[in-house]
């Protein structure tokens, strides 16, 4: 133990005494043994609080505290503290990965490295907080790489009659050589409810034609382009073709799928994939052509495709909505006509290739705080007034930074609107369609209103337009606007998110080698029940992800082994996790999964247990959960230790009860922990101040110091704690030299 010593030195008093000419002072004798001395005089709590040492000189073990960083680094009172009281340093929020990983994936170390510089210029140790969590996560990154694939819908009607197909009864459609079936499976689509066309090649299938089922003729006009797209899967890898009869060329050899080169077939497998390719000469005299799906060279395979994605579109016929925006896809890089205001909102136009599909430009809104709706707007104003009772469609690719909502007005000059409120946006680029009917003759303007999120949007292909209407007697027209999303598997979504987990904690592992040597590698990982969390959460918050939703059990495993692969020899490796205090069945399901990643191969140093308490907390459930972190034989950490008074005007006797549970905890640490296995305790925060509770306890007084960074009786009650004794007891009345 490293305790304060105190050298006293006798204070001596002097008694003064005047008199009148003939009168003098008598002194009176007194017993010597009823004299007090200075050293006997009591002192005050305060007085007491003020003598006690730096908390780090009480104890032999790591004295760590968690700090905002942005407070840390600005010299003052708070580092001041931090540096004389403490031995180690935890960063509470900017070395998780949400505020570490950029939008393009890439990691920025700035911040972090001013930090662990300035802590280790003051002679502290800095811990790594934390590595693999579900919360504070750019979990808009981490969605996008798992998003599904946007494909862009062919612009225009379908020009193909899959009605057919659409109610099963395949009218108009031949199926010339059935082999094992040709059937519409539903809900065998690619998007929830939709349907799909089931080919069976039989099991003697060996040319293309023995599996073929072919498409009403498509009336064509002479010199028009026309695009030919649909999705297709097997149940095992397989091949096809599309042979045309009427075209010029009815096999052809063309790049179907994009591959660059010309072939006679393309390949299918379990995921879905495009066919798209186009056609413009025609066999003389033809006034149309088909399409004739060849699908059985390959014997024993199971082919799907899309209804709802066969469509052949004329590339070069009128465009069905004509769009009374002029700028609605930013392709100039400019803004003008539209303008904006509101709410200290910002607007631009992104940098090239930030539009939808990853190409050209779209339109950039900010707003900075959350508000009403129409506190942030972006408006087009129209040369002429929309007709009133009129069918206008509406539509636009639009993703945020969060998921949230936005809404559309269609207004007049006086700000009255027609309000269409509501329409769900992503973090991933989603299309917005709905019909919009002015209400009244006089309104001229189409209006974004982004108030009500804190949130940046991107917006692109604006289109608005008069509903397009079929010819008189004519079939209903369908226009093709909605893209195509494209679902990752599972196994394809593993992949990705465990090359991402891997990439996070290689990067931040192999950066801070020479400056940190011990991490929380795994953060609560648990459920308060002592089950695993799955990540299965019906309405995760913005920057929550969980990663073994993706990657299952062994996420951990998966963890700890990099870290320890990419980190120095003797790293000092946790897994850590709150309320194991509360819930002894969560405690215990920690102990138990940390012995389930030890027996799938890596090694788990040490468990910490945050410990967020307050003054009723049951002290019997703190003994039993410090005697089941002592019996795993791991190294033991308090790695988050504060005391809630829980009331923002708390009495002298909670601040009692407070520095009662402060100095409890530190005393049951010390006995129950065996020494070898104290890694040491870590206190979340320095003071009271609001500054340093914006985002966590704001209305309470959890913390060592009070508000103006002085000491409070918990600082005295720990310190005992710390070192195994009332240190005060040692104290006299006399003056310290």
């Amino acid at each position: 133990m490293k305790y304060k010593k105190f050298i006293p030195v006798v204070a001596l008093a002097a008694l003064f005494a005047t008199s009148c000419d003939d009168q003098m002072m008598e002194w009176e004798e007194r017993d010597p043994a009823s004299e007090i001395t200075v050293a006997e005089i009591p002192l005050k709590m305060e007085e007491k609080i003020s003598r006690y040492d730096a908390l780090n000189t009480y104890t032999d073990f790591k004295l760590g505290v968690g700090v905002g960083v942005g407070l840390y680094m600005e010299p003052g009172l708070m580092d001041s503290v931090v540096h004389q009281n403490f031995d180690e340093v935890v960063a509470g929020y900017i070395m998780k990965h949400g505020p570490m990983v950029q939008s393009d994936g890439t990691i920025d170390f700035t911040t972090a490295d001013a930090f662990v510089e300035k802590a280790k210029n003051a002679g502290l140790s800095v811990f790594g907080h934390t590595l693999v969590w579900h919360q504070n996560q750019d979990a808009s990154y981490l969605n996008g790489l798992i998003a599904p694939e946007v494909i862009p819908e062919p612009a225009g009607s379908n020009l193909l009659d899959i009605s057919g197909l659409e109610d099963g009864s395949f009218t108009g459609w031949a199926r010339n050589n059935q082999g094992d079936g040709i059937t519409i499976e539903g809900g065998a689509g690619m998007g929830a409810g939709t349907d799909a066309m089931k080919l069976i090649a039989s099991s003697s299938s060996a040319n293309y034609w023995d599996l073929q089922i072919v498409s009403p003729e498509v009336p064509v006009i002479a010199g028009h382009e026309y695009q030919v797209t649909f999705f297709i899967k097997s149940d095992q890898p397989g091949a096809g073709r599309i042979s045309m009869p009427g075209a010029a060329n009815e096999y052809p050899w063309i790049d179907w799928m994009g591959t660059g080169s010309g072939t006679e077939a393309f390949e299918t497998t379990s995921t879905w994939q495009q066919v798209q390719y186009s056609v413009s000469e025609f066999a003389e005299g033809s006034t149309g052509f088909s399409l004739s799906f060849d699908l059985g060279s390959v014997p024993d395979v199971t082919y799907y495709i899309d209804v709802n994605t066969i469509k052949v579109v004329d590339l070069d016929a009128e465009p069905t909505v004509v769009n009374m925006i002029s700028n609605g896809d930013f392709e100039n890089g400019t803004l003008d006509p539209w303008n904006g205001w509101g709410n200290e909102s910002t607007r631009a136009v992104s940098a090239e290739g930030e539009g939808y599909g990853d190409t050209g430009y779209s339109m950039v809104l900010t707003n900075p705080t959350a508000a009403d709706s129409y506190s942030a707007q972006q408006v087009y104003t129209f040369d002429q007034p929309l007709e009133e009772g009129v069918d206008y469609s509406v539509s636009f690719m639009i993703k945020s930074s969060v998921a949230t909502t936005i809404q559309v007005q269609l207004q007049n000059p006086d700000y009255g609107g027609d309000y269409y409120g509501g329409l769900s946006v992503g973090t991933t680029w989603t299309p917005v369609e709905f019909t919009a009917t002015p209400s009244t003759a006089d309104k001229n303007k189409f209006v974004f209103d982004f108030g009500a999120t804190a949130a940046t949007f991107h917006i692109d292909n604006v289109v608005l337009g008069k509903a397009p209407q079929a010819p008189s007697g004519a079939p209903e027209l369908k226009v093709a606007k909605a893209p195509t999303y494209i679902e990752k598997t599972d196994e394809e979504k593993a992949q990705l998110i465990g090359a991402a987990m891997e990439d996070f904690i290689t990067q931040m592992v192999s950066h801070y080698k020479n400056d940190i040597t011990a991490w929380d590698v795994v953060n609560e990982p648990m459920n308060n029940d002592g089950t695993l969390r799955d990540g299965n959460v019906s309405d995760p918050a913005s920057d929550e992800f969980y990663w073994q939703k993706y990657l299952g059990k062994d996420f951990a495993v998966t963890a700890f082994n990099l870290a320890r692969e990419h980190g120095n020899q003797g790293d000092i490796l946790f897994i850590n996790d709150y309320g194991l205090e509360s819930s002894i069945a969560k405690c215990e399901g920690l102990i138990d999964y940390v012995e389930y990643i030890e027996n799938q191969g890596a090694t788990v140093d040490g468990i910490g247990t945050q410990m967020h308490i307050s003054i009723n907390t049951n002290k019997d459930n703190i003994v039993q959960m410090f005697e089941l972190l002592a019996a795993t034989g791991k190294m033991i950490k308090v790695s988050e230790l504060d005391v809630q008074v829980l009331t923002d005007a708390p009495s002298a006797e909670q601040f009692e009860q407070q520095a009662e549970m402060y100095q409890f905890v530190a005393d049951k640490y010390r006995e129950i922990i065996p020494e070898a296995q104290q890694y040491g305790i870590t206190v979340w925060g320095i003071s009271d101040a609001p500054a340093e509770h914006e985002n966590w306890l704001p209305d309470d007084a959890p913390c060592l110091w009070d508000a103006d960074y002085e000491r409070k009786v918990a600082y005295k009650y720990f310190a005992d704690g710390l070192a195994g004794r009332d240190v005060s007891e040692d104290f006299t009345g006399e003056l310290e030299e």
